[in-house]
């Protein structure tokens, strides 16, 4: 389980293609200090499992299934993505519960700056519209938000200057693919109300 607080920039440092898979390397000195094989590392909000490391670098596989509902088949050598591992039982709970399991991948349709934030609008698929409320929580590319408005397709979250620095979502232009992840409690809710 993740909160969706981003705890480093990282980026990718190579990629391995496979017949049906990609073998990620990824950048990421903090993330990797005390990681160990198995280990779960959030990449742009999906949870991969750790198969290799060294001091600077973590590799993970990435299967189809990942491919199919995922942005990270579209990541280029050198391309930054946000990191966090696993929580602790021990830690803070700084954001929301994030599994890790994109729901489906939005793209970012415009950003409006202002002085000290700036509002960032991302289109979603039409399935995942009713999990979204305003000033509930939403996971854009690993990092917890909360949104600010939702419309029939799409909803805005306002970054501030820490997000906007600390993420890939500072530099997310229109038309960047990105993995979005609903609240998992709005599911369970939902799987309830059906029965």
């Amino acid at each position: 389980m993740f909160t969706g607080i981003v705890e480093e920039l990282g980026s990718i440092a190579a990629i391995e293609e496979q017949a049906d898979a990609i073998r990620l390397t990824v950048r990421g000195p903090l993330v990797v200090s005390d990681a160990a094989h198995g280990d779960s590392i959030a990449v742009n909000g999906c949870c991969l499992t750790v198969t290799d490391h060294d001091a600077e670098t973590f590799t993970v596989d990435v299967m189809k299934e990942s491919l199919d509902k995922t942005s990270l088949g579209a990541l280029a050598v050198g391309d930054p993505v946000n990191l966090e591992r696993a929580m602790r039982a021990d830690g803070r709970f700084g954001g929301h519960i994030v599994q890790g399991h994109v729901d489906g991948t939005g793209v970012v349709r415009s950003r409006t700056p202002s002085d000290h934030w700036e509002v960032v609008e991302v289109a979603f698929p039409a399935d995942l519209g009713r999990y979204l409320v305003p000033k509930g929580s939403i996971t854009v590319d690993g990092t917890s938000l909360t949104v600010v408005d939702v419309g029939p397709d799409s909803f805005t979250v306002s970054l501030i200057p820490t997000t906007l620095d600390a993420t890939t979502l500072g530099t997310k232009q229109p038309g960047a693919p990105v993995n979005l992840e609903v609240d998992v409690l709005a599911k369970y809710v939902e799987k309830m109300m059906q029965r």
